[in-house]
């Protein structure tokens, strides 16, 4: 070979440049993330997803490629986890390697990584250990939270009671009575149903929520440099949270000026007493943006999820009334006329399942909030990198055959033994499970059980005359019951 000859040299250069490049590369891909879908170049596997519910390709997906596998989203390499087993194997068994968020561009440009949700490392932590703490001190599992949902629960009676068995849209409704609880806790407030704040902040969360689980939030994540400027999606959902951002500013900038360190009345005194104690340095976590994105996140995710849950409640209890019918023999065994309690819990098994149930078909959050793996990690034989995007899918937990014999059915029997007692699943996890589990899990579960025993206490659920329930959830990042009228019936 000439190498004198400059077409040779060059070529020569590129075949040794080449060569290089592919055994350097070969060395150092000590990495080995599961197989998946063949992706297409820029897109990936979006193609192949349901633009509305994507977490129904995914649980398909992991009967051709099993529990763990790998799609891409666009230019991102997602590890998808599916059924029980490998998700509790993650984020139980591996909780420390599996508890970071991804950089999700459109939940980063709204938290800017604050608050407790999205938040990484030291400040999630410390925001963590903060609200566990703080929810337990304003009584969260105990007799003074209990009052507060019993007394909320009243008026969400009397407000039906006005409609007069005539039918009407319960979403609001049922969301304000909800949000009262948590704004209890953070404000030590409560809004009439009909006051134009609250609807305001409502109206923001369920349009918000609806838009993260869109389509256009699917592209948006995969392609944000291209669709900052080309999406209204940003827009839209940069206005709403400015909107509720300003008003938590003004809620928390008041109660500063009132501000007793011996009496802390909710969790913004709380936080601001931790604000005035934390000694000035470059890495200060009680800061003003961090109670911001904290409250709003607080607020969101504790109206909306249990909201949710009830609605579905309601409407499957329309859609099967013999099983409304028995657990309001239940009720009216256990405790008749009097005000539901926790405690009453354990006398009722069969409702106790019912609950159970509901949140299991309702499949409120069916993608789980996103994961990434906080170091390299050696996981059911793959080596998966560090801050990797992870899907925990929750549907295929709730829906796990192994664990639910009747998974595609709403079947209160998965909670109940051959005796009629409530049997607890491992497999039921709509709260999710390690160390990124819900935070306000042990509220939520008062307020499903001492709301929906009371509603059913005090009502028969029916469908207005000529109505079809469509049980096909809407599109938005939890799994919302489709618009839908109900009539509730006071007892003859």
């Amino acid at each position: 070979m000439n190498i004198s000859d400059p077409i040779t040299l060059v070529l020569s250069i590129i075949l040794c440049v080449f060569f290089a490049l592919f055994f350097y590369g070969r060395k150092k891909n000590v990495y080995n993330l599961p197989p998946g879908p063949r992706p297409l170049p820029i897109i990936g596997n979006l193609h192949i997803l349901d633009r509305k519910r994507p977490y129904q390709t995914m649980h398909q997906l992991s009967k051709k490629y099993g529990p763990v596998y790998t799609i891409k989203l666009g230019v991102e390499k997602v590890v998808v986890l599916c059924g029980y087993d490998a998700i509790k194997d993650a984020l139980v068994n591996h909780a420390d390697e599996f508890s970071g968020r991804p950089s999700v561009p459109i939940f980063l440009d709204v938290t800017k990584g604050k608050g407790i949700i999205f938040t990484n490392y030291d400040n999630w932590k410390v925001m963590r250990r903060f609200t566990i703490s703080t929810l337990r001190d304003f009584g969260m599992g105990k007799e003074a939270i209990e009052n507060k949902i019993s007394e909320e629960s009243d008026f969400l009676v009397k407000k039906l009671k006005s409609y007069k068995g005539q039918p009407f849209d319960n979403t609001m409704i049922i969301n304000a009575a909800v949000a009262n609880i948590i704004i209890s806790v953070l404000l030590s407030n409560r809004f009439d149903y009909e006051d134009p704040t609250l609807l305001k902040l409502l109206k923001i969360v369920n349009e918000n929520v609806q838009l993260f689980g869109s389509s256009k939030a699917m592209l948006y994540n995969a392609f944000p440099s291209v669709m900052r400027w080309c999406s209204r999606l940003q827009k839209t959902v940069t206005r709403n949270v400015d909107e509720l951002h300003a008003f938590i500013r003004e809620t928390f900038t008041s109660h500063r000026k009132q501000l007793d360190v011996n009496d802390q009345r909710n969790l913004i005194d709380s936080f601001l007493v931790k604000q005035r104690e934390e000694k000035p340095n470059p890495g200060l976590y009680f800061t003003n943006e961090n109670l911001t994105v904290l409250v709003a996140d607080l607020f969101s995710a504790g109206m909306e999820t249990t909201s949710t849950t009830l609605r579905w409640g309601l409407l499957l209890m329309m859609k099967y009334p013999e099983i409304q019918k028995k657990v309001q023999s239940e009720i009216e065994r256990v405790i008749g006329l009097a005000e539901p309690q926790v405690s009453h819990r354990k006398d009722m098994p069969y409702t106790d399942a019912v609950i159970h149930e509901i949140q299991r078909f309702g499949n409120i959050v069916p993608t789980n909030v996103p994961h990434a793996t906080t170091q390299d990690v050696n996981f059911r034989g793959y080596r998966i990198p560090k801050g990797t995007y992870v899907i925990p899918l929750l549907t295929s937990a709730l829906y796990d055959k192994d664990h639910f014999v009747k998974a595609d059915e709403f079947y209160p029997e998965h909670f109940l033994d051959s005796g009629g007692n409530f049997v607890r699943k491992e497999a039921f996890i709509p709260f999710s499970a390690g160390k990124r589990s819900c935070a306000g899990e042990n509220l939520a579960k008062m307020e499903l059980f001492m709301f929906f025993v009371k509603l059913l206490q005090n009502f028969t659920f029916q469908a207005p005359p000529g109505a079809t329930l469509n049980l096909t959830p809407r599109v938005g990042f939890t799994a919302c019951p489709m618009a839908h009228k109900i009539c509730a019936v006071p007892p003859k």
